[in-house]
């Protein structure tokens, strides 16, 4: 699968959960209980113990049944790694030119992190295929509405601060997809052993972009 198919696998899910999790087998078992609830757009995030080791296994497991890649990228080593756990894209919270290009020379799908108009344009500028506004809790949907005036053709995707509540506006301001993480998973559900409360509110983030794409 090139970057190109990731994209538009990813436009077509429209969500990726934002897994940190809080260790190794209940990160698995976080996966496996979105899965249930339809969720195939998987991010483990660096933040997550023994991170490459979750990827590889998930990719084993489950192959392509699920896309999976790697967030929270912050340094260049992290970047072949996760290439070679199996990460089918990579996102990093920052923007940072060095980080970028060696995510870029990868030739995986590059998500790179931004939230000025600023660092979108030059991120954008510098070959990053989606724009991640991070953190989104700080802008809301009419900023992202507001970035495409000057940057029409510029792929957004918001992760922080995305809700059940708030997913409709988010799409409407014209992102392709968004990034949900303790709003769909949080790390708390998986200690106490409710992984059905996880697979419930995944249902509940799928439905709800059904129901938002249906309108259109």
């Amino acid at each position: 699968m090139n970057k190109s198919d990731v994209l538009e696998n990813i436009k077509e899910l429209g969500l990726l959960a934002v897994i940190r999790g809080p260790s190794p087998s209940l990160t698995i078992e976080i996966v496996r209980a979105l899965l249930a609830g339809g969720v195939k757009g998987i991010e483990i995030t660096y933040s997550t113990p023994n991170a490459e080791e979750v990827v590889a296994e998930l990719v084993r497991n489950y192959g392509n049944q699920i896309l999976v890649g790697m967030g929270t990228l912050t340094d260049v080593e992290q970047v072949e790694c996760a290439k070679k756990a199996g990460a089918k894209f990579l996102v990093s919270p920052i923007y940072d030119p060095s980080l970028i290009q060696a995510m870029l020379e990868s030739d995986l799908l590059v998500m790179a992190g931004a939230l000025t108009p600023t660092e979108v344009f030059q991120a954008y500028r510098l070959g990053s295929d989606v724009i991640k506004i991070f953190p989104g809790s700080l802008t809301g949907p009419a900023y992202i509405k507001t970035l495409h005036g000057p940057f029409p053709n510029i792929p957004f995707m918001p992760t922080g601060g995305v809700n059940i509540n708030n997913i409709a506006d988010w799409f409407g301001s014209g992102v392709i997809a968004v990034g949900a993480g303790s709003e769909l998973c949080p790390p708390n559900l998986a200690i106490e052993g409710r992984f059905e409360e996880i697979t419930k509110r995944a249902v509940e983030f799928l439905s709800a972009i059904s129901n938002i794409r249906k309108a259109k």
